[in-house]
């Protein structure tokens, strides 16, 4: 077929695509409508789970999967924003991994709020500012990010959704690689890089800041005196960097999981995600008890996490995540066990479990 035809054939394909979006905006605006009138959740993690493994399943053409699951992340972005003018707040400042974590979740057409710190993100969603949060929970290197875990125990809020996101930290700087003597990061982001940094800047100083874009911003602020930053591409092309070099991580497969926090956790989806916190009794043997209540019920745990309670010295509050929803019979059997050897059992959100 000759081009010009094969382009018309495009042109014909891509205004059969709009009429169809835009019936698809007219159904989505009336579910809109109807979720309001009966006051339901405008999010709804659950649907958007079974959305998008079907949509693959469906899938005969070339696009692979990673593609589907973009393009309909835009479209039913731009379906949240017909059916409410939904507002996310994020641990920021803009170009953070937890901006990309958060867009890769609710696409680009929502409403993002940059929050100075973890607190102001639980803050904003419990004040109702924001519909809902998103907060980093660990790195497949680092570990837990302990200033999560703590806002929970006094939160009323839940968690509806998990985003997992590949982490590539690459040097970024506004000056050439032999000049550079500082290196500016967030901690975590040192800490994944550390092997690299050992070898190839073993002189530099390293300064610690809040965010990859806070050191971003420096890099290009101080590249006189021979500073540079670590992070991702976003950060460097929001500040005007050039990435010297890209996915210095040590771990190829570094990865950092983030929740999305609001007002009610997810329904069951057949796969699903449990976190709860505990604390245990002070007798003596509570500890091994309140862990086989999860083992007599067959109850895969995946992640147990230990914080000081700050109530009382040498008190400790346990965080365990594990597979199954709140609302199936044996985890709700196994959490009535838990209780009889716990002062405090909370359960914090059940939600779709995934797959990198």
């Amino acid at each position: 077929m000759p081009l010009d035809d094969i382009r018309k054939t495009i042109d014909s394909i891509d205004t059969q695509i709009m009429d169809l979006l835009a019936q698809r905006a007219d159904a989505v605006h009336e579910v809109g409508e109807i979720k309001k009138a009966e006051g339901l959740q405008i999010y709804a993690p659950e649907r958007e789970d079974a959305l998008l493994k079907s949509l693959v399943a469906k899938n005969q053409g070339r696009l692979p999967e990673h593609s589907i699951r973009a393009i309909y992340r835009e479209i039913m972005s731009a379906a949240l924003h017909l059916e409410d003018e939904l507002k996310i707040a994020y641990l920021g400042p803009e170009g953070t991994w937890t901006h990309q974590a958060a867009i890769k979740k609710f696409g680009h057409s929502v409403d993002y709020h940059a929050k100075p710190n973890f607190a102001e993100v639980f803050d904003s969603v419990t004040r109702r500012h924001s519909n809902y949060g998103v907060v980093p929970i660990e790195n497949s290197t680092e570990g837990a990010v302990s200033h999560t875990l703590d806002l929970f125990v006094d939160s009323p809020l839940k968690i509806c959704a998990q985003i997992l996101l590949r982490i590539e930290n690459g040097l970024m700087a506004a000056i050439p690689r032999e000049e550079i003597k500082t290196l500016y990061s967030h901690p975590q982001v040192f800490g994944q890089c550390r092997n690299w940094i050992l070898r190839h800047f073993p002189e530099a100083d390293l300064v610690e800041v809040s965010s990859t874009t806070k050191a971003a911003q420096i890099a290009q602020d101080k590249a006189s005196e021979g500073a540079a930053a670590m992070g991702g591409p976003l950060a460097a092309e929001l500040n005007g960097l050039t990435m010297l070099e890209s996915a210095v991580q040590d771990r190829a497969t570094n990865t950092t999981r983030f929740l999305v926090i609001g007002e009610e956790t997810c329904p069951a989806t057949g796969k699903d995600r449990t976190s709860i916190l505990f604390s245990i009794n002070d007798r003596p043997g509570s500890l091994v008890k309140a862990l086989q209540s999860f083992d007599a019920f067959e109850i895969n745990m995946s992640k147990i996490e230990s914080r000081p309670s700050k109530q009382k010295d040498w008190e400790y509050i346990f965080y365990v995540d594990f597979a199954g929803h709140c609302a199936d019979s044996e985890v709700a059997d196994a959490l009535d066990q838990l209780q009889k050897h716990c002062s405090l059992v909370k359960i914090l959100g059940s939600y779709p479990d995934l797959v990198l």
